[in-house]
């Protein structure tokens, strides 16, 4: 437990943090599906425009943090070759 009140802040502000960040990797885990769930549907034009959305939020937890710089490259770049794999 904290004694002292900069450690008291630090506590209430690590949970915030995790908190958000929990948010926003459930948003990209969301995204990242309805993309595989769109090339798995054979739908292009679909998986195209949630391919945006899902590379976007994969950039936002590379820039905070949440997850690695290049687990996020890796997870787009499976993604636009899954993307790029449809006819």
């Amino acid at each position: 437990m904290a004694n002292h009140k900069s450690s008291e802040k630090r506590a209430k502000q690590d949970i915030k943090k995790n908190l958000n960040n929990k948010i926003n990797e459930s948003k990209t885990k969301t995204a990242v599906k309805k993309v595989r769930d769109a090339i798995l549907a054979g739908d292009k034009n679909l998986a195209a425009d949630t391919f945006k959305a899902a590379q976007a939020e994969l950039g936002k937890l590379a820039k905070t943090g949440v997850i690695k710089g290049n687990a996020a490259a890796r997870r787009t770049s499976r993604l636009a070759a899954a993307l790029n794999g449809l006819k």
